[in-house]
């Protein structure tokens, strides 16, 4: 490991201790450091680092030279930083000072021992699929940034209105949800918004997605996997004269007519697994599987 990025959010200056642990540690294995422009002078601003660091503004600025980005943060974090990479192939780490954290795994006590695995390459890297949107009529709001990492969530805007959203499957037609939404996940979103609307957890290097319906009127619309090389057509019907579409967190607002083409982006995001991680430990631990909880003292 000889370069490495390093992004945050305006939130994680609360993580200063853990950014210099970080910076000490690559800095003691002579590892080059560059920061993303703003999360940078959001840290010297606030006086948590005092040395001049190199800096990257876009994606156009990085390259394949990288051997790692870490990011500073919680999962959301990760999700912006892939904006960065895109096809670069440019591994990730999160540093877990968020939340929940299923991709940003490394928690506030572990940096130096994962940066050591890392130089020592005791690590697996796990290829995370992506989703790429098109729609009809097209939309610049997305641009070049028409790819997901968790999810696509269409949705309704400005109304209690449910609407309807016909499904088709290779061009066959599906069925038409009647719900709140609908959402098409990665197995890396599984663990996200679609978890929290029932739908399934699906294992990283499953070749799958699930499309989930958030709180449909149908009562037997159940969550469905498909193969990931499927190409996915959507068509919303509604009371009101546009819908949303958001991808991971960016969201946009479209016309009723406009029909969305989903499938499988051409590119994958490497997500680094030290060897003291995996993926089934975290899914315990952040779903507490196994749990029990009856032999605790109440109050």
């Amino acid at each position: 490991m000889k370069k490495v990025a390093i992004y945050g959010q305006s939130y994680t200056i609360t993580a200063e201790k853990e950014i210099n642990i970080l910076l000490q540690t690559l800095e003691k294995n002579n590892v080059e450091i560059v920061f993303e422009t703003q999360f940078y002078n959001l840290l010297v601003s606030n006086n948590s680092i005092n040395k001049v660091y190199s800096t990257f503004d876009s994606f156009k600025d990085l390259s394949s030279d990288y051997d790692v980005m870490f990011t500073i943060g919680g999962d959301g974090t990760i999700l912006r930083a892939v904006t960065y990479i895109r096809d670069l192939k440019i591994p990730i780490l999160g540093i877990n000072t968020g939340r929940l954290g299923f991709l940003a795994t490394v928690q506030k006590d572990q940096i130096e021992e994962a940066v050591n695995l890392l130089q020592n390459k005791e690590y697996t890297l796990q290829e995370r699929s992506l989703l790429q949107v098109e729609t009809s009529p097209k939309t610049d709001d997305f641009k070049e940034l028409n790819f997901a990492l968790n999810e696509v969530t269409v949705a309704r805007r400005n109304t209690t209105s449910m609407i309807g959203i016909k499904t088709f499957l290779n061009s066959e037609y599906l069925t038409n949800y009647w719900a709140d939404g609908l959402i098409i996940s990665t197995p890396t979103g599984s663990t996200g918004y679609s978890l929290s609307c029932n739908g399934p957890v699906i294992l990283p290097n499953c070749k799958s997605l699930a499309i989930t319906p958030i709180a449909p009127h149908n009562l037997n619309a159940r969550p469905m996997i498909i193969p990931d090389d499927l190409n996915i057509q959507l068509e919303v019907s509604a009371r009101e004269k546009d819908f949303l579409i958001s991808l991971d967190s960016r969201i946009t607002t479209v016309p009723q007519e406009t029909i969305i083409y989903i499938k499988k982006a051409d590119f994958t995001i490497k997500s680094i697994v030290p060897t003291n991680q995996s993926y089934l430990k975290t899914l315990r631990g952040k779903l507490l599987w196994g749990e029990d909880t009856r032999n605790e003292p109440t109050a």
